[in-house]
């Protein structure tokens, strides 16, 4: 008796500890961008993946587990059913952003807590899964020079904020090969945007147009996956995921107001307030999405996959707006390799090594230009001592990706970036009846 009470009681303690660290993470490190691609649609578009998917170029509809360590795979709710141990994934991001046009240049620094996700068995055949992770984020500061008849002004545009998910998801498997799964999301968050003309004489009379959305439905995804041996050791496993185009609430306020500015170039109060739109009930559309993946592995050894994605952007609106974008679609390759995954004379031996590539044409298209995004990623499973008398496992999962989004051409925006994700992952026998003496 006395044993289970110090196992339970570690177990509180890791509890507490991820509860600090997630508290501690959302105070100091809010979710940012700094990109003027965000200014479009929802934001920048996060995917449901977690590090060690992220390392693979971000790979996930055919993937469930590689060398028998239980992983998080909420980008396919079908994944859960494989989910033997009760799962703990906390992690955290961070990006170096470099923005480029003509001959101007521009560097910001980024991070924010990225998930907390939770699963366990609920029988041989299924297990559920929940958690919290970024939707998207939003976040640019820019202006132009336009000339409104004769007169140049100043245009300037700034937006702040992102969605959140929420989810609550189950999978079963049917005989030794089928499984099916689906998740009920809650998207939540504040989108706002601002919009301002300026005349570049002092004293001119300025207007802007303040708009502040905030969000918040239920929204679903889904997924299937089938594998079977193509030799002794070696199983391929072919998949499919996808979201309802689901209507998610949205209250919006809006203001227009004329203001001035004085000779130091200092914004003076409000003049004038033109138009009041407070608390405006309407909504958001969400885009109908699929993915479809295939992955060979090698138990407990290598594994390699692609996957190709579909959205149907353009019937995306905000307050029965359409946003005026394009479907988009992508690609991604990669895989993972692990040289020995029980060797005791050897930790490199034990560790994960992933590698991948992606390529999107996004739902972004400027004049005739689409927006391309392109990206390779590299990252590592590092396993740490196992406690619990080897009934606990743990894992440290580090990615880094480098890419860039958009193009020189057209007086368009060029940006580079360099990300980098953290996850710590435990595996337990947590919620096992223990035989007590």
């Amino acid at each position: 008796m006395k044993l289970l009470q110090i196992k339970m009681y570690k177990r509180i303690n890791y509890i507490a500890a991820i509860l600090v660290l997630v508290c501690g993470l959302s105070a100091q490190a809010q979710v940012t961008t700094s990109s003027p691609y965000s200014r479009y649609g929802l934001g920048n578009i996060k995917g449901s993946l977690l590090p060690q998917l992220r390392a693979m170029g971000g790979i996930s509809t055919a993937v469930g587990k590689v060398t028998g360590f239980n992983y998080i795979n909420m980008q396919n709710p079908a994944s859960y059913a494989g989910i033997t141990l009760t799962t703990i994934d906390v992690g955290m991001s961070a990006g170096l952003t470099s923005l480029s046009r003509n001959n101007l240049k521009e560097t910001s620094f980024n991070s924010t807590f990225s998930h907390l996700a939770f699963a366990a068995p609920v029988t041989r055949r299924s297990a559920l899964s929940f958690g919290i992770l970024p939707y998207s984020d939003l976040g640019y500061s820019y202006r132009n020079t336009a000339k409104v008849d004769t007169t140049t002004v100043d245009q300037l545009y700034e937006g702040e904020g992102g969605l959140s998910k929420a989810y609550l998801g189950y999978g079963y498997r049917f005989g030794d090969h089928l499984r099916i799964g689906g998740n009920l999301e809650y998207i939540f968050g504040n989108l706002q945007t601002t919009r301002a003309t300026e005349f570049q004489s002092v004293g001119a009379y300025n207007a802007k147009l303040q708009n502040k959305n905030s969000v918040g439905g239920i929204n679903y995804s889904y997924g299937i996956q089938y594998d079977f041996n193509i030799g002794k050791k070696t199983i391929m496993t072919l998949g499919y995921s996808g979201s309802t185009s689901g209507k998610i609430n949205s209250t919006q306020t809006s203001f227009a107001t004329l203001y001035t500015r004085d000779q130091s170039g200092n914004e003076n109060p409000a003049a004038d307030t033109l138009n009041i739109v407070n608390n405006g009930k309407s909504n958001l559309t969400l885009p109908l999405t699929h993915n479809f993946g295939i992955s060979i592995q090698q138990n407990d050894k290598w594994l390699i996959g692609a996957d190709f994605r579909m959205g149907k952007w353009s019937a995306t609106s905000i307050n029965n707006v359409n946003q005026g974008l394009q479907d988009s679609w992508g690609a991604s390759l990669g895989g993972q390799w692990t040289p020995d995954a029980f060797s005791y004379n050897s930790y490199m031996k034990r560790v994960d090594y992933r590698i991948g590539f992606n390529y999107d044409k996004t739902y972004i298209k400027i004049g005739n230009q689409d927006i391309k995004q392109m990206g390779a990623s590299l990252g590592f499973g590092f396993p740490l001592p196992t406690g619990s008398g080897g009934t606990a496992f743990y894992k440290i999962n580090f990615t880094t990706e480098l890419g860039q989004r958009g193009t020189l051409n057209n007086n368009l925006v060029q940006e580079k970036y360099i990300n980098f994700h953290l996850g710590f992952t435990l595996n337990d026998t947590w919620f096992r009846k223990y035989r007590v003496d």
